[in-house]
């Protein structure tokens, strides 16, 4: 029988971690969202996603009129989903509960908060301890413009926070020796930013490392990963079919149809827009003088102040170069990342009205799975800790400020 005393003794000894930030998240978030006046479970304004599942449900895969504010394709006269459609299957589970008035602020919420939960998990699998772990992870989720992202469910902010759910999951399942259900989340987070593809060599390379430390023989690992790389290519496949049977091409998602790229002269993706977003989102500064004096920059500045955790990648990136620990899977992770912020520094608008630089929030997994390779494991030092507060803190202020 076990007694007062074993019992105290036991919960003292479980991690209650996972339980403490659900609690604080849901205490944050109940706060904030009075203060800004934004319901935080309710339905979005922008239910691009919800009318797609809503679609899916009377067995169609246009929309049945245009809602110009939604940023719709239009293809052969008829209206289509212009982003990738992995968001749109939660929401079609909810509509069966809640029809077409979906918790989407609720869901944006908990993608982010089930992204910093699975980094948490990854770091303390890598040999952090709890405190440090969580900090790192609230780091790479909360104190950055990803923070902006889950005050509203509206349809760009659902795919972003979707895909860090998905990436985070993938590179923490990968790191726990499940390679299936890993390249599963990789190939779902992909239907949601087609770019976040660039995660499956870094992916690869924690398997091989994997593999090399169980000295697992060559046939033996091929045919553990081989379920995953099959089921991740027929998901691949479907979304190969579902943009055909669309658009009559298996790689349009439908954002070339955009009224603004299709009929306006606009281009999506161009080299000629690397030098302005540069300008912008890597050298810009977040204040800017307006009518009323100094205010928030609110279409965009530099991605290392809008997310820090990058900032410090870089300078952990230089610290191993200096301590030559600049080891074959760091060099790989750091290509993958230049490469992904090359294209999306390639896009026309770079997420327009924002806090921040908010498609390089698809970038932030890479500074999480940075800290689990070799020579890492360690407790976060009090300059990380005083980046990290001060990085919450200007998260908070921008999304309010944002919002208000």
């Amino acid at each position: 029988m076990i007694t007062v005393n074993k019992l105290l003794a036991r919960l003292r000894r479980a991690d209650c971690t996972p339980l403490l930030l659900c609690w604080a998240t849901a205490v944050f978030y109940a706060f904030f969202c009075l203060h800004i006046g934004k319901s935080p479970v309710g339905h979005s304004g922008y239910y691009t996603y919800t009318l797609q599942a809503l679609a899916w449900r009377n067995g169609q895969i246009c929309l049945e009129r245009d809602y110009p504010w939604l940023e719709l394709a239009i293809f052969e006269g008829k209206y289509f989903v212009s982003f990738p459609p992995v968001p749109s299957i939660p929401l079609f589970l909810f509509t069966f509960i809640t029809g077409g008035n979906t918790p989407d602020h609720l869901l944006v919420k908990l993608y982010v908060l089930g992204g910093c939960l699975a980094i948490d998990r990854m770091l303390r699998r890598a040999g952090y301890d709890k405190h440090s772990a969580l900090a790192f992870a609230m780091l790479c989720s909360f104190a950055s413009c990803l923070l902006a992202l889950t005050t509203d469910g509206a349809v760009w902010y659902q795919a972003q926070t979707l895909a860090y759910l998905l990436t985070c999951l993938a590179l923490m399942l990968m790191r726990r020796g499940h390679p299936t259900p890993a390249l599963l989340c990789y190939a779902l987070a992909v239907g949601c930013r087609p770019f976040n593809a660039l995660y499956g060599l870094p992916l690869f390379i924690l398997y091989a490392a994997q593999c090399r430390q169980q000295k697992l023989p060559f046939k033996s690992a091929v045919m553990r990963i081989l379920p995953g790389v099959i089921l991740g290519l027929l998901v691949a496949c479907a979304y190969g079919w579902y943009n055909y049977i669309r658009f009559g091409n298996a790689f349009e998602f439908g954002h070339n149809y955009l009224p603004e790229f299709s009929t306006q002269g606009g281009v999506q993706f161009s080299l000629r827009h690397i030098g302005k977003n540069s300008k912008t989102f890597i050298l810009g500064w977040p204040f800017g003088k307006g009518a009323e004096g100094w205010e928030l920059n609110k279409f965009g500045f530099s991605f290392f102040l809008a997310n820090p955790a990058l900032l410090l990648l870089l300078c952990w990136l230089m610290i191993d170069a200096a301590k030559r620990r600049f080891t074959l899977p760091k060099g790989v992770l750091l290509a993958c990342f230049l490469l992904h912020l090359l294209l999306l520094l390639m896009h026309r608008t770079f997420g327009g009205y924002q806090f921040g630089a908010r498609y390089t929030c698809d970038l932030l997994p890479y500074a999480a799975l940075y800290l689990t390779l070799d020579g890492h494991a360690r407790r976060m030092h009090a300059a990380e800790v005083a980046v990290l507060i001060a990085a919450f803190a200007f998260a908070v202020y921008g999304a309010a400020t944002i919002l208000l």
